[in-house]
């Protein structure tokens, strides 16, 4: 453990260092928290908690890169932390052949659906990748989720701490949002996210501006919206501009009226590859052209190349042996 995470108890360090997912809470510029579930690979000595998302779907990237203000809630087990980190992101896309073998190499040894490597090789669209660092400026946490109902305990990181920016952005306009299938009726979509029993995350913007993001205890339907039970430790304000989302299917934005009750404005559409995870390494033709069509622009104003996918898997690095394990001994 380096000198810049003293004070953080041995439980913590080690939920960070060893989890595989965390929620990833970004602010359009519309000032809205949007939060996507995501695979975490965190950098060697901790440094960073780090992050991709494809280069043809960029957005949760390009928000970072607007406004690195950001968010990461590491939940564990019943008997483990709940961390909430607020941090600076770096978007890292000036070399995106290194980016797809370090993603690789952290997330290209155990792969959803358990394609073939001669198949998932060929989702280019899916391996092609902004990487996004995620230095903390500071770190809240409860000894266990059901010590919510009071503060938590807090890190900051010292004065003067330096935040590396982004890569700069890329020439030209970008390209146009692809044409994913678009919401139903946000009573409809919430009646199925509901239906199937998924958790619910709320999310919120602080005083200082960074995004906050817990999982709601319940959550019910209201005519307007929905009533979330939250839980009374949650720092910051509980009103504002909100989004709910269902393990990153069903988002819905709005505004949180009263410390209970959210005010649904839409429902943002639903991604295809999140809803149908196959789809990642065999995508239906109109999702696949989508995905070329802006791979392809989203290249060329890198003036970079479409990556090559290697024939044979990098290693994996020591971090996802770590992570691993942890699935394992689950």
């Amino acid at each position: 453990m380096t000198a810049v995470y003293e004070g953080w108890p041995a439980p913590v360090f080690d939920l960070m260092r060893s989890i595989s997912t965390a929620q990833y809470t970004t602010v359009s510029a519309a000032g809205v928290p949007i939060d996507t579930p995501v695979l975490i690979f965190p950098s060697d000595g901790l440094a960073s908690f780090d992050l991709a998302t494809g280069l043809a779907y960029p957005a949760k990237a390009e928000r970072a890169r607007r406004n690195p203000r950001v968010s990461l809630l590491f939940e564990g087990r019943p008997d483990e932390p709940l961390v909430l980190l607020l941090g600076f992101a770096s978007v890292r896309d000036g070399d995106l052949q290194a980016n797809v073998l370090r993603y690789l190499s952290e997330a290209g040894h155990t792969l959803p659906h358990h394609p073939t490597w001669e198949l998932a090789r060929r989702a280019v669209w899916y391996w092609t990748r902004i990487l996004v660092e995620v230095r903390p400026a500071s770190v809240l946490w409860w000894s266990s989720p059901a010590a919510m109902a009071y503060p938590p305990s807090r890190w900051d990181a010292p004065a003067g701490t330096v935040y590396p920016p982004s890569d700069p952005v890329p020439a030209g306009a970008g390209s146009k949002p692809a044409k994913w299938e678009q919401a139903r009726s946000w009573r409809d979509l919430a009646d199925r996210a509901l239906a199937r029993n998924a958790p619910g995350h709320l999310s919120l913007v602080n005083a200082d501006g960074f995004p906050l993001t817990v999982r709601a205890a319940s959550v019910g339907l209201t005519p307007d919206g929905f009533r979330l039970g939250l839980p009374a430790g949650l720092p910051g304000p509980v009103t504002g501009k909100s989004s709910l989302t269902f393990t990153g299917i069903e988002t819905f934005i709005g505004e949180m009226l009263t410390p209970d009750l959210m005010r649904v404005d839409r429902a943002l559409p639903i991604f295809p590859m999140t809803a149908d995870m196959a789809q990642l390494w065999q995508p239906t033709p109109h999702t696949r052209g989508e995905l070329m069509k802006r791979l392809i622009e989203e290249t060329r104003r890198r003036g970079q190349p479409i990556p090559q996918i290697p024939l044979e898997l990098p290693d994996p690095t020591e971090s996802y042996r770590l992570r691993m394990a942890r699935g394992r001994n689950a």
